[in-house]
Parts: C-alpha cells; sequence; structure tokens
C-alpha cells in the first residue's frame, strides 16, 4: 500500500511564495516496502549533506544551516517515518522549519539549493498522479475502491453503501411494480435498478464530498447509464472499465482503471492544444520564456503549460518580469519553476507534462488572459 499525502493548491502556492536564504529542496526515490527503505534514507542523508556543502561554499552563515541540518538528520533518524512510504519523497527545508510529502510518482533524486523552494516535481505530482476512485457496480453486488500510482486497489470503506441492489431496495426481486402499481417485469426492474443508482450516489457523498480524484464506474448497462444519470460526483470520469466487474481482480479492475486515466488524460492534453491554437491567432498564447516570465509577473497568464524536466536556471526581475539566465547555485533558482510559481500565485491553471505534450513543443506554453 502507499502511503501519500498529495499537498493540495493551497499548500503548493504558499510553499512556491516561501522565500528564506537558504531554501534545500531534495526530491529522492523511495518504497512503500520497508524492508527496502534503507537505501532511500541513505540517499537523503547524502542529498543532504550534499545540499550543505554547497551552501557553506557560498557563504552562508553557519547558524542558518544548522537548523536544516539539525532537521534533516531528525527525518534520517525516524524509523516510525520510513516505515510508511510510497514511490518519491519531496522536502522542503528552511531555518524556519521542514515539510514532506510522500508522493506516487516516481521522481529521479535531484537537489536544489536556492532562497525559494523548487517546486516544478510537485506539480508533476498534482497534475496527472494517476490516483481515482473505482466504482465496482453490479446487481449483486457494490463496492468502492481507491488506486493510486502503479499500486493495486484498495477498498473504501463507506457507511450506508448497500451490499446490492436487492438490500438497497429491501427487496428479494426486482421485477415487482412500482410503487403506484402501474409498472412491472422488465419495466419495474429498470425502474428499481434506477432506485439503486441514486442510493449508491447518496452513500457515496459522504466519502467523496470535497474530493477531485476521478471516479471511474466498472459496471454494464443500463446499470452504468443509469448511475450517470444519477451520479452527483463533479469529477466522474467519462470512460468506463468494461467487462464483467463484479469478476475482476484488482489487478485487472487497476488496469482497465489506468486506461481510462490514460485516455483523460490524452483528452485534456487534447484540448488543451487546441485551444492554445485558437488564443495564439488571437495574440493571447506564448511559448517564449521571456515573454511567459513577463505574463506570470504581471498576473496575464490563464493557463500554463510546462515541460516537467525543463532545467533553465537563472532569475526573474520582481518587478518587470525580466530574464537573466545563470548557472546552478544558491543565487539562481529554475526559471520554469518560477514562472509556474507565479501563475500559481494569481490564479492560473498550471499543469506540468512532458515535452511531446506541449502545443508548441517548446519548453513551456502560456495561454493569454489578454495580449501583452
Amino acid at each position: 500500500m502507499l502511503y501519500v499525502d498529495i499537498p493540495s493548491r493551497p499548500e503548493i502556492e504558499k510553499l512556491a511564495s516561501s522565500r528564506a536564504e537558504p531554501s534545500v529542496t531534495i526530491y529522492i526515490k523511495t518504497t512503500p516496502l520497508t524492508q527496502e527503505i534503507g537505501a532511500s534514507r541513505i540517499a537523503l542523508k547524502n542529498h543532504g549533506h550534499q545540499a550543505l556543502e554547497q551552501l557553506k561554499a557560498a557563504g552562508i552563515d553557519k547558524r542558518r544551516l544548522w537548523p536544516i541540518e539539525e532537521a534533516i538528520n531528525h527525518v534520517v533518524d525516524d524509523d516510525a517515518f520510513w516505515a510508511v512510504q510510497a514511490n518519491s519523497l519531496a522536502l522542503f527545508a528552511s531555518p524556519d522549519g521542514l515539510l514532506t510529502y510522500r508522493l506516487a510518482n516516481h521522481i529521479p533524486d535531484q537537489v536544489h539549493v536556492s532562497d525559494r523552494f523548487h517546486i516544478q516535481p510537485l506539480l508533476r505530482a498534482v497534475t496527472f498522479p494517476h490516483s481515482a476512485f473505482i466504482l465496482v457496480l453490479g446487481e449483486n453486488g457494490v463496492k468502492l475502491y481507491q488506486l493510486d500510482a502503479d499500486s493495486e486497489p484498495v477498498p473504501v470503506r463507506v457507511p450506508d453503501l448497500p451490499k446490492d441492489a436487492g438490500d438497497a431496495l429491501g427487496k428479494t426481486t426486482l421485477n415487482d411494480r412500482s410503487p403506484s402499481g402501474r409498472i412491472h417485469g422488465s419495466e419495474g426492474q429498470n425502474f428499481r435498478l434506477r432506485q439503486y443508482a441514486r442510493i449508491v450516489d447518496q452513500a457515496l457523498r459522504h466519502v467523496l464530498t470535497g474530493r477531485d480524484r476521478p471516479l471511474i464506474i466498472a459496471a454494464a448497462d443500463p446499470l452504468a447509464s443509469m448511475f450517470r444519470q444519477a451520479n452527483t460526483y463533479p469529477h466522474l470520469a467519462p470512460g468506463e472499465i468494461k467487462g464483467n466487474s463484479e469478476r475482476m481482480t484488482p489487478a485487472e479492475l487497476a488496469a482497465g482503471a489506468r486506461k481510462v486515466l490514460d485516455d483523460l488524460y490524452a483528452a485534456q492534453v487534447a484540448e488543451m492544444k487546441a485551444l492554445y491554437v485558437r488564443r495564439e491567432a488571437e495574440g493571447r498564447a506564448t511559448a517564449d520564456v521571456a515573454q511567459a516570465a513577463r505574463a506570470a509577473t504581471f498576473g496575464a497568464i490563464d493557463t500554463l503549460l510546462f515541460d516537467m524536466d525543463a532545467s533553465e536556471v537563472g532569475t526573474i526581475n520582481e518587478e518587470d518580469g525580466s530574464v537573466t539566465f545563470g548557472k546552478p547555485g544558491p543565487g539562481t533558482y529554475g526559471i520554469i519553476d518560477e514562472i509556474a510559481g507565479r501563475a500559481l500565485a494569481t490564479g492560473a491553471k498550471v499543469m506540468a507534462v512532458r515535452r511531446p505534450d506541449l502545443p508548441a513543443g517548446d519548453a513551456l506554453s502560456a495561454i493569454l488572459r489578454y495580449p501583452i
């Protein structure tokens, strides 16, 4: 089982706006297998040492370094912390404190030292986390599962969720007459199935309200269509898991759900590409890093897509958004990372994608609120 704590948008915005000299960001690969976590603990210790050596070489006051060193060492030595991990760990440390997030995505090891945190890989984790809820719905049974990254789905307890259609309706058959006494046979069965779908939807509200993971249906028609009509959860995925879902193994459900998620992601990217083309014709889109930096500084970005592996380093002027490229070190930071942070601060939609998914094929693609 993966133990994840994906940050919310407000948490990411707070990280992006944080300014402290020095600030240390570390991402390391981890594993949910506790018996194999030793390598990750060693990696964190080594990366922490690497970051501190960079800061010492830059002449940072040792009194600013001690709280960071102590906080990282405390994490390294915490057996209880390492017993529950996912596929990656993000660590953000400054003299003011330390935060960690366990992520389902596989993020390569990396270290960043600056006066701000590096959020680019974190944004990838929330752009498309490969997580979902799976509703296995049949006349003879209903269950809700949670799927995270490459793990198998795990059951979710839902208060008041019926065991099956008969349990939901208090009947041994769905073929009787409707309450008005006018409908029976197949029509009566469909009437009861619609009732069943509404009861399931009502039970799910206790668990799904406030969530934003896609909900994927594993059901056959007509029940699948009936549930779609009854559904009140705003993130119901358009695709479904095909086949006899009530007999599927967790691995088969996971494979089917990931196909739905891949299709959903592809549709989102295609939609963004089409919108970019339309806005570009209106003078409201750019793939130029310098223009995007200026737009982000003045709150002109509506939607930002950027290459999750982009590595341009330098600084961006706080007043006019002008870009100065440089070399990695405590005095610089990721240019794309900073553009994303400024866009987030002004309410933009920000998505970390792979370069082939970018409309212009460059480091970023920005859709603007107005021409600049």
